[in-house]
């Protein structure tokens, strides 16, 4: 980072240090599909397992897709970013078989909190949620370079 400004191959590393760190999100299949300061993409196939009780994929998979896509956006700029709070809403259902892309964009930074809304879409471009989320920007780094070595944030 040169005078504050994260340049793209800065937000390339720690998004994908993030996508490899995440046990989560690869145990659901969820993949990074583009990453640049205060931006990212994901994508996660929807498969039976993730179906609710009424045959729809399950509003916890789908918040989670868009949470992760989030936590990229929000610590592509290599400083610790921590979740304050979100909202989400889920306008229309999908189902197995369904790609869901989240696309988050940054829509306020400051120094200390930064605002963040994603979009969900299935395949057919429908939106199926509607995020929002809050983060407080803690002042150490985050990535390849604070790795503890088993994955996990150090510090």
């Amino acid at each position: 980072m040169k005078d504050g400004v994260t340049t793209q191959a800065e937000a390339e590393a720690v998004g994908h240090w993030m996508a490899g760190a995440d046990r989560f999100a690869r145990g659901l299949g969820i993949r990074l599909v583009s990453v640049a300061p205060g931006h990212s993409v994901v994508e996660m196939p929807v498969t039976e397992a993730m179906h609710n009780g009424v045959g729809t994929t399950h509003g916890g998979a789908t918040f989670t897709l868009a949470d992760f896509a989030f936590a990229i956006a929000a610590n592509s700029h290599g400083r610790t970013a921590v979740a304050l709070s979100t909202q989400m809403s889920y306008p229309a259902a999908s189902r197995a078989g369904d790609t869901l892309t989240a696309t988050a964009s940054e829509e306020s930074l400051g120094g200390r909190t930064g605002l963040y809304r994603v979009e969900v879409r299935r395949t057919d471009g429908t939106l199926v949620g509607l995020f929002t989320g809050t983060v407080f920007r803690r002042s150490d780094a985050i990535g390849p370079a604070v790795d503890s070595g088993d994955g996990q944030v150090g510090g």
